[in-house]
């Protein structure tokens, strides 16, 4: 299952030449998965440190997301596969 991607209103590039733009990966809320795994998740798949990871988590848990990852689509696509493999629901944004 590949990750949700938004596009914002008015971000198309529809008869623009295609340039790489940034990308973000969303953790989101799920009530399901423990604030361990959620940590150790985010220290595996994006290489966070462990305090890093903790505020990750704790941001997507009291505000309903936290921006995990950015980059090209192709740096950040791997890892949000990953993410949802392992269960956690993640989005690619612009």
């Amino acid at each position: 299952m590949t990750p949700m991607i938004k596009e914002l209103p008015g971000t198309s590039n529809e008869g623009q030449e295609a340039v790489a733009e940034r990308k973000e990966l969303i953790l989101h809320n799920d009530d399901v998965n423990t604030f361990d795994y959620v940590i150790e998740t985010l220290m595996e798949v994006c290489l966070h440190e462990p305090l890093q990871a903790e505020q990750c988590a704790m941001i997507a848990h009291y505000k309903g997301k936290c921006g995990v990852k950015s980059g090209d689509l192709p740096d950040i696509l791997p890892p949000a596969v990953e993410m949802e493999r392992r269960g956690l629901t993640v989005t690619i944004e612009e």
